[in-house]
């Protein structure tokens, strides 16, 4: 057999330390069942943080109900580290739903949203706050390459960014996640949006303000696997595109205009075959118009569904989240 290899480890940009100009950073890192990759992340986004002192810099875990020693690890660094604090939620009430939490419970003049698996690169903090000092109040991460992921994946991350940038109302930045470093009147513009329904990234772009971006190469996880399955993949694909557009809808009713308009020839020609050709058997035909009208018709129907449930989602009115307990005197 041939002999394998360790695949090298991903390479970790570094920046010069960035010099502290009376700003007070909040990085907010939603997790959930990342036991594993805690302490690395720690390790890194500190080393990133440099001179940070608690006086300063605020490391904010948020555990969406993990069901492994996630809290716990977050105790842990918080003993060793002031400047670490940690939000508890009930249960898992999903990734957007645990960032929403972060936002409101960060207390810095900037805030750096990114998640615990290190496929982002912390180190990238310094680069991102000397764009914000050019006078960005947005800075995000667009991605150059995904390292690590299956063609599938990337494949669909890239078809989903340009169909979604072609139905939604804004200009949402294209192959950018929620990886971003925001300033607090972006922070304060996004906690008094009402919407249930979290899609962070086209609320950020909604906002406006000045928006710059930071070019990186995403890294493959640190250690585990995704909890970012299909089903969810898709349901915020779905959330992102009935928050940020009406288009589908529109389609909707242009796919009824023309089934309308093929039913008119199709009855035109039965018609005249009734009347000048006779009638002949043709159950087959008619099954597949009749299956093809049936299928759009879910289609539509199944476009008006998704508006409807995000509706319902809305008008409950019960709050993004509830929290178990806190550490490091998060209020």
């Amino acid at each position: 057999m041939p002999e394998r290899h360790a695949l090298p480890a991903p390479a970790i940009p570094h920046y010069a330390p960035y010099l502290l100009k009376d700003q007070r950073v909040s990085i907010v890192v939603p997790c959930y069942n990342e036991e594993n990759n805690l302490l690395p992340f720690y390790e890194r986004i500190r080393t990133a943080l440099g001179h940070y002192t608690k006086e300063n810099a605020q490391i904010l875990f948020v555990d969406d109900g993990s069901t492994d020693t996630s809290w716990q690890k977050i105790e842990q660094l918080r003993a060793n580290d002031p400047a670490v604090t940690g939000v508890r939620l009930s249960r898992n009430f999903g990734h957007q739903t645990a960032l929403t939490c972060g936002l409101e419970h960060a207390n810095g003049n900037r805030v750096l949203i990114i998640d615990a698996d290190l496929q982002d690169p912390p180190e990238l903090l310094p680069e991102m706050m000397r764009k914000m000092d050019e006078g960005f109040d947005v800075v995000y991460g667009r991605r150059l390459s995904r390292e690590g992921e299956t063609y599938f994946k990337k494949l669909s991350a890239w078809v989903y960014y340009r169909v979604l940038g072609r139905l939604s109302d804004v200009e949402i930045p294209l192959d950018a996640g929620d990886f971003r470093l925001i300033s607090q009147d972006v922070v304060k513009a996004l906690r008094n949006l009402p919407e249930r329904v979290r899609y962070t990234r086209g609320l950020v772009s909604w906002l406006g303000f000045s928006q710059g971006a930071v070019e990186y190469i995403r890294h493959p996880r640190h250690n585990g696997e995704t909890h970012y399955t299909l089903a969810k993949m898709l349901r915020l694909a779905g959330d992102g595109i009935t928050s940020f557009s009406t288009r589908p809808l529109q389609l909707a009713t242009w796919v009824g205009m023309a089934m309308m308009g093929v039913s008119t020839i199709l009855l035109g020609y039965v018609f005249v075959s009734w009347m000048f050709l006779g009638t002949v058997p043709g159950w087959t035909s008619l099954a597949a118009i009749f299956l093809l009208s049936q299928a759009f018709q879910w289609f539509v129907l199944g476009i008006i569904g998704n508006y409807v449930a995000v509706i319902f989602r809305e008008t409950k009115g019960r709050p993004h989240y509830v929290v178990r307990e806190t550490v490091g005197g998060v209020s």
